[in-house]
């Protein structure tokens, strides 16, 4: 009976202690008083301008976080941090801006890139402004 009891506070303790952890974690994920965890990205704002026939122009404004060698990008579609030489040496693509299923080409100029769909709509996004080292220009996605 002793044995039990042993095993039962034992497996407690374990549990507590286990509760404790993922709480901590959970804790350093959560966006507490309006900052991110280092290495995230938030949209803060999306424009959409269809003005033009078969042509849609989106904006959007990302807020990021990001370690020491990193810079806000693009990857998979979403704002994230990326690694800064990506932007120095516009190898775009690097970055894996596209979903899975399209395939991503540099622009001639290195101004942009090109998501390209299966049934081959074509995403392109442009920079543009002077690429600063201190922060990511401002993108638009053109879609035709």
């Amino acid at each position: 009976m002793l044995l039990l009891r042993l095993a039962w506070l034992l497996t407690a303790a374990a549990l507590c202690s286990l509760l404790l952890l993922l709480l901590l974690l959970l804790h350093g994920h959560l966006l507490t008083g309006g900052q991110l965890v280092a290495g995230t990205c938030e949209i803060i704002t999306v424009d959409r301008d269809s003005s033009q026939p078969r042509r849609t122009i989106a904006r959007q404004t990302a807020r990021c976080a990001c370690r020491k060698g990193q810079i806000a990008g693009t990857t998979r579609a979403r704002p994230a941090c990326i690694d800064v030489r990506i932007v120095r040496n516009r190898t775009w693509c690097a970055m894996t801006p596209c979903l899975d299923d399209e395939g991503c080409d540099l622009l001639t100029n290195r101004s942009g890139w090109t998501c390209t769909q299966p049934g081959g709509r074509v995403k392109t996004t442009t920079i543009e402004s002077e690429i600063n080292s201190s922060k990511l220009p401002s993108s638009s996605r053109e879609v035709s």
